[in-house]
């Protein structure tokens, strides 16, 4: 059964869990925006533990916008910000190296939209995991998915997966495992291995 889900900045750990397990993946892009998900977040491990990277956007909750139509602040130079966090993060890390130069064209292009980021985001990542799998997105609203498997919920940052498998962090014996990172760390830390990873949490994601 395809999965229904919302395309967010460097996805998490379950985000791609949930994609993999499913038969095709259909991206909601028909939502009304919300602040406070991971739609414009991704989170790291930083020298100092759990470190947030948050993409600045133009909305108001007073007056609601689609997903698609809400804008990126580009006024702040959040992209460089981004770019020297990581490399803070994680050039110390087993392929850090080896994945950087293939994410470098989203800190080196002008988005307008954060779902044209996320998207783009989206397909830059699974290039360099060399995953294939059956993408479209959304036409309509679906309040309740229908013929889909529902984890829209994923995108929620108080969403807990406490029950994955550890792996080596870069700063696990300052801060142990921390769970449900930006793909970016289980990446940089395991390289060709991340999709085995993966496919093995299937079971672990309610």
């Amino acid at each position: 059964m395809d999965a229904l889900i919302y395309p967010t900045y460097f996805p998490n750990i379950a985000h791609f869990v949930a994609m993999l397990k499913s038969g095709g993946v259909c991206f909601e892009i028909c939502d009304n925006y919300q602040k406070q998900s991971y739609r414009n977040r991704a989170e790291i491990y930083g020298a100092n533990g759990k470190l947030a990277l948050t993409v600045p956007v133009s909305y108001s909750q007073k007056n609601r916008q689609l997903y698609k139509d809400v804008k990126i602040a580009n006024e702040d130079n959040w992209q460089v910000q981004h770019l020297k966090s990581l490399q803070s993060a994680y050039s110390m890390s087993p392929f850090f190296e080896f994945y950087i130069d293939d994410l470098m064209p989203l800190f080196e292009t002008k988005f307008d939209y954060i779902l044209d980021l996320n998207l783009k985001c989206f397909e830059i990542l699974t290039n360099s995991l060399q995953i294939e799998l059956n993408i479209y997105n959304s036409t309509v609203f679906e309040k309740d998915a229908l013929n889909k498997t529902d984890f829209r919920q994923l995108v929620k940052r108080n969403y807990e997966t406490n029950n994955l498998e550890h792996y080596t962090q870069v700063f696990t014996e300052k801060h142990g495992f921390i769970p449900n990172l930006s793909i970016l760390d289980l990446l940089f830390n395991e390289g060709p291995n991340t999709e085995l990873y993966l496919t093995r949490q299937s079971t672990k994601l309610c």
